[in-house]
């Protein structure tokens, strides 16, 4: 190799780090918290439902509510005014026992963007026949919202499915779109 080819080579490497930048860096990982109401605090509760207040990873505010027997959970130091504090599945549900935060590096420090939390539905008409639907949420002050769902059940690779769903579209996701059906799903009619 003569020396001008070497330059020219150390030169172009030299563009693509720069032109990678953060993302070279960038990491995903996942953190799990438990969903354990009796650490919580009861914030309402009447005939109707109830609303907790609860510790997530390192302390992120965690919104949990119930009413007309469906779940609604919500993330940040705003959490009953995201649009995630409005939102649920259709079918009667109850939460499953883990929060598995996605955290990232994309702004220099580790921090929660999403996290993925299993809905556990009822079958038809209330029946005890249930589905699994794994919710992927999207963290971020003012933009909480649900972006995608994953049939926990008809997916044999559910769980990287929805950690996939997060890293790829959370971040950027528009809280005003509904959520994505991410693969095989069978858990209600759409």
């Amino acid at each position: 190799m003569t020396t001008i080819s070497r330059e020219r080579l150390v030169a172009a490497l030299a563009v693509v780090f720069a032109c990678a930048g953060p993302a070279v860096g960038q990491q995903f990982q996942s953190s799990y918290t438990d969903v354990d109401l009796d650490q919580c605090t009861v914030i309402s509760a009447d005939d109707f439902g109830a609303t907790w207040a609860c510790s997530g990873l390192k302390g992120m505010p965690v919104m949990i509510a119930e009413g007309d027997l469906r779940m609604f959970v919500s993330y940040g130091l705003e959490s009953t005014t995201e649009k995630a504090a409005q939102q649920t599945l259709p079918p009667f549900n109850r939460l499953g026992a883990k929060i598995e935060w996605r955290v990232s590096n994309v702004e220099g420090q580790y921090k929660p963007f999403a996290t993925i939390l299993r809905f556990f539905t009822a079958g038809p008409d209330g029946s005890d026949a249930e589905g699994q639907v794994l919710v992927v949420t999207k963290v971020a002050p003012g933009a909480t919202c649900h972006v995608a769902y994953v049939d926990a059940r008809a997916n044999a690779d559910a769980n990287q499915m929805a950690r996939d769903a997060a890293d790829e579209l959370a971040m950027d996701f528009d809280c005003e779109n509904e959520p994505e059906i991410i693969g095989e799903f069978a858990a209600w009619e759409r």
